[in-house]
Order: C-alpha cells, then sequence, then structure tokens
C-alpha cells in the first residue's frame, strides 16, 4: 500500500519544515506549498492528497479558508485540518460550520508544536476516510475506455478530453472514494450541497448528465448504477 499523502499549506517556511519532519517522522509521504495558490497548482500536478493541513492567516495572497473552498472545488471532500494561530471561537466554528474541516488545532503561542498530538490526529482523521481502490493519481484510470481527472474536472473517454460541471465533478469523486457500494441518496445530498437544501430530482438531473457524457448508452449505465429508491454505485476496480 502506498504511503499516505499530506499536504501542507503554511506561509511560514519554519513552521512547513517542522510539520514536514513530525509527519515524515510518522512514516507520511508530505509535499509543501508556501500559500494557497501554490497548494492548489500542486493538487493539479501531483498525486492527489489523502489530507491538507492548512493555515488560516497567509498575507498577502489566498487565505486557507479560500484554499478550502477552492480546493474542494478539485478534489471534493478532501480532508483538511486546520493548523493555525487564530483560536477564537467564531473562527473554529467557521472552519467547522462553512468550510467542513475535520479538525482544527491551535498553535501553541510559545514552543514547538505538539507533534505526538499532531500526528494523533492526523491518523484519526485519515482512518475516518473511504478506503480507495481507486488510486489518488492525478489522473484514476477507471478501465481502458475510462479516466478520471478530478483535480482538472474532466474525463477522458478513449482520449477525448469531456469537461465536467463543478456538481458533476463533485459527484464523481464522491462516488470514486466508495466504489462497489450503494450511496444513498439522502448521503449523496448531503455532500454535494451541505449548505444547501436540495431534493432529490436535482440529483437525479445531475446523475442523468453525467451519465450522457461517461455511459456508452445512459439508458443502460455501466458505470453510475442505480439501486432505485435507494441511491446510486459506481463499479470497485477490478484486480489484474
Amino acid at each position: 500500500m502506498d504511503e499516505q499523502r499530506i499536504l501542507v499549506v503554511d506561509d511560514d517556511p519554519v513552521m512547513l519544515t517542522l510539520v514536514r519532519h513530525v509527519l515524515e517522522q510518522a512514516y507520511f509521504d508530505v509535499f509543501t506549498a508556501a500559500s494557497g495558490e501554490d497548494a492548489l497548482n500542486l493538487i493539479k500536478l501531483k498525486r492527489i492528497p489523502h489530507l491538507a493541513i492548512v493555515d488560516i492567516n497567509m498575507p498577502p495572497g489566498m487565505n486557507g479558508f479560500a484554499f478550502c473552498k477552492e480546493a474542494h472545488k478539485q478534489v471534493p471532500r478532501l480532508p483538511v485540518i486546520m493548523l493555525t494561530g487564530v483560536g477564537d471561537e467564531a473562527t473554529i466554528v467557521k472552519a467547522f460550520d462553512e468550510f467542513q474541516a475535520e479538525d482544527y488545532v491551535v498553535k501553541p503561542k510559545d514552543g514547538p508544536i505538539r507533534a505526538e498530538e499532531l500526528v494523533s490526529r492526523v491518523r484519526r482523521v485519515l482512518r475516518n476516510q473511504p478506503d480507495y481502490t481507486y488510486t489518488l493519481e492525478s489522473v484514476a484510470t477507471i478501465d481502458e475506455r475510462l479516466k478520471v481527472d478530478v483535480g482538472n474536472r474532466k474525463v477522458l473517454i478513449g482520449g477525448e478530453e469531456i469537461f465536467l460541471t463543478p456538481t458533476e465533478n463533485k459527484l464523481m469523486a464522491i462516488l470514486l472514494r466508495h466504489p462497489g457500494r450503494t450511496l444513498p441518496n439522502d448521503y449523496l445530498l448531503r455532500q454535494i450541497w451541505p449548505m444547501e437544501s436540495a431534493n432529490e430530482e436535482r440529483l437525479h438531473t445531475h446523475v442523468y448528465r453525467l451519465r450522457k457524457k461517461i455511459e456508452r448508452d445512459p439508458k443502460k449505465p455501466h458505470y453510475i448504477v442505480s439501486d432505485w429508491g435507494r441511491g446510486y454505485s459506481f463499479p470497485a476496480a477490478t484486480s489484474e
């Protein structure tokens, strides 16, 4: 099994070096970025991370919240731990409620970060994530016909690029994270529109549009399969 990959985003080079060292000592594969903009580019160029650890205040460019908003467009449901000096309650609540942070760690004002605690929090978040039978390569090969590039919001059908809408991309990413499992309609609604009230008709419309883009015959789908009255599933990867 490949090492789990952690993206660390912080404008403080000392903090980046320290966090990288702590995580590498715990046998994680770590890559770092000094700004939100650089981190977004890394997600497109490198293998998609299993988890991102993100500072909030990163002047003068994109802050941590803005990074999370854009990153979740590229990699829907990317787990994020906020590691920041900002400790007020309103910001913590905002991180959890608006930006779906998995955890929030306040940097000590004096002294180094608590290494064992950080590693423990990282492991806890990763334990709660799905198992991946499709790799988190920048382009996931589903079969000889279909490849999915979540980071760049597109699929490749026989080598032809077909771009997805943000909602279609989010739906595809969620299904890929749970291959072989039927995901209930209400679960998909909560994951795709966490801050909105959405109904099943809206979900079915986006499924229909995505099928038209990726299926040979949308009326007889192979990739996005209906479990009538329950939800949808995506086929598990086939072992070679």
